[in-house]
């Protein structure tokens, strides 16, 4: 196939676009550029990449291709509270803005990035792909709102997916140190200690990079009647933890690091997920990962790099960290558009 990936500079995109070439096909990648030094391993990927804003794609850039995965957003709930209007122009508008032009240059597949994070606080029953929907946030509720316009452009020649994502880690060389699993897994390589502020209870659905990259695999060479305007949750069932549960698979890769927690919950989100449906869909799709086998995987990682309490804090992996830069430099403006071209140093 043909495919387009926006994002494919991030963190699940350097993940998902060699995976893509090795299996053959023909890789269109587009990136703004945002977190382009977020390189914290291996040899600048050898990717031909259109540096673009995907405010700015236009249907040109769009013509031949047989699908689009669409990754690119301000991702995660700090960066899209930093200007939740702007969040809602590029995470939302400018979502449905691609997907509108992507059926009009005939492009038959586009698999949407959504997430989890729009059930929001849970009731403490596990939800399901027909459960409502709780968004608390600007990211969330903006990925709920490319869910219903882009469902509506669905018909017989442009079939959306919809892929709910699982919170992520693991190893990818663009990292995220803001993601919960990959933050605690620096903090005890780099400080020897993991103080929780909360009491660990509230529920994550986790999913590796690689397996959220093995399901978007699954659904580009799925049959288009198994896929048509669905929606699925991405991860296992069996692997919604609570937040202590994750800190004390960290800690266990680091016997000398210090584990305590607080008193009171600091954050009111908390679900649990069924990821039934796309295994029940796709009997061949299966999470390779776990949260201890990913936490011993970083563990392994660190190591080898080595991880520095510099390198862990540096702004690149931290997204909100990254686009404050940009910001306070004037290399963005307020819109978010770039001032200077993301590869001038």
């Amino acid at each position: 196939m043909k495919i387009l990936v926006t994002g494919t500079s991030g963190y699940l995109g350097s993940v998902l676009a060699p995976r893509l070439l090795a299996a053959g096909h023909q890789l269109t990648c587009v990136d703004t550029g945002f977190y382009r030094d977020g390189l914290l391993f291996g040899e600048e990927p050898r990717l031909q990449t259109l540096e673009k804003d995907i405010r700015e794609i236009c249907g040109s850039d769009l013509e031949g291709h047989d699908a689009i995965v669409h990754m690119a957003e301000l991702s995660n709930d700090p960066t899209g509270e930093l200007s939740p209007d702007i969040t809602y122009k590029i995470n939302h508008l400018a979502s449905v803005r691609l997907a509108t032009l992507a059926k009009e240059a005939g492009v038959r597949r586009f698999v949407y990035m959504s997430s989890c994070s729009v059930y929001g606080v849970g009731t403490g029953d596990f939800v399901t792909e027909e459960s409502d929907v709780n968004p608390q946030t600007a990211y969330a509720i903006c990925k709920t709102l490319v869910e219903r316009d882009v469902s509506k452009l669905a018909d017989a020649t442009f079939s959306p997916v919809f892929m709910r994502n699982a919170t992520a880690y693991g190893a990818s060389q663009r990292m995220r140190f803001d993601i919960v699993l990959n933050n605690l897994s620096g903090l005890a390589h780099t400080t020897k200690t993991i103080a929780m502020m909360s009491d660990g209870t509230p529920w994550r659905p986790l999913v590796h990079a690689q397996d959220i990259a093995g399901a978007i695999e699954t659904v580009l060479s799925a049959d288009v009647s198994l896929i048509h305007n669905e929606t699925f949750n991405v991860g296992d069932t069996g692997h919604n933890y609570q937040v202590r549960e994750i800190a004390e698979f960290v800690a266990a890769e680091y016997p000398d690091c210090k584990l305590t927690f607080g008193a009171l919950p600091s954050d009111n989100r908390s679900y649990r997920v069924s990821f039934d449906k796309i295994h029940e869909r796709f009997p061949g799709y299966v999470c390779q990962w776990n949260a201890a086998k990913g936490a011993a995987q970083l563990r392994e990682l660190f190591e080898t790099i080595p991880l520095t309490t510099e390198l862990f804090q540096a702004h690149p992996f931290t997204r909100l960290k990254a686009l404050e830069k940009l910001i306070r430099e004037g290399r963005i403006d307020g819109d978010f558009f770039w001032r200077t071209p993301p590869s001038a140093p």
